[in-house]
């Protein structure tokens, strides 16, 4: 049996936690396109995988017991590959317990609003004219911002964001930070946010993680251009 995972993926915030972790562990897979623009996540073959319709997901044909598993939401696949490999879950159960508070907060509070904020912000205008949006624009772009202050002053006296210690949790916030001009945000204000957004990106796995498919993202002018001042591609 081989021992290279099915990752379901597409090029968007979610999808970079993954192929970023997958890199990172050293893990061997094979990409499996879901166009979320084209609707595929609602695919049945997809949604035996993923049942909430939604990417990432995975199906390890070596799980547990040596039998294949299929895991989705992102959370899941971060500490399930992390308990697997033994990699990037911290090294004592304080700092468990760090990685797990932070990505917690990122699935439950950063991801949701950062796509909240996008959605307002980029989608919406412009495909209903008399629709007004600048209450949840304003909204969400201000939670965002709010988020951001927390993590910055995180970073001002940790490395990273569960310590010293690259974790999944790392994995799990920097695609949605890297996204921040989609979020109506600025850089300026949030100079640890800024070392630890740049620092991560020199990692030669993260970089590889992140510019899969780039060509299939749409990307303005400025976000093209910070990404590949970050990461490259």
């Amino acid at each position: 049996m081989t021992d290279m995972l099915d990752a379901f993926f597409w090029p968007a915030p979610n999808g970079w936690k993954l192929t970023i972790a997958l890199e990172e562990m050293g893990l061997p897979y094979s990409l499996r396109l879901v166009n979320i623009d084209a609707g595929e996540q609602h695919a049945p073959d997809f949604l035996r995988v993923s049942p909430n319709g939604r990417i990432p997901a995975i199906v390890d044909p070596n799980g547990p017991g040596g039998a294949p598993v299929s895991v989705f939401e992102s959370g899941a696949i971060l500490l399930y590959l992390g308990r697997k490999t033994g990699q990037f879950l911290g090294r004592t159960e304080r700092e468990r317990i760090s990685v797990l508070e932070w990505l917690m907060w990122q699935m439950g509070g950063l991801g949701p609003t950062a796509g909240q904020a996008h959605y307002f912000l980029r989608t919406v205008p412009g495909t209903d004219p008399d629709q007004d949006v600048t209450f949840p624009q304003a909204r969400f772009r201000k939670e965002v911002a709010r988020l951001y202050a927390v993590l910055d002053r995180r970073l001002a006296t940790h490395e990273y964001v569960a310590g010293d210690f690259l974790s999944v949790a790392d994995f799990a916030i920097w695609p949605w930070a890297s996204q921040w001009i989609r979020q109506g945000q600025t850089l300026g204000d949030k100079p640890h946010f800024s070392r630890w957004l740049r620092a991560l990106g020199t990692r030669p796995a993260l970089r590889r993680g992140r510019l899969l498919h780039a060509e299939l993202r749409k990307e303005t002018a400025e976000e093209l251009a910070h990404r590949r001042e970050i990461v490259g591609g």
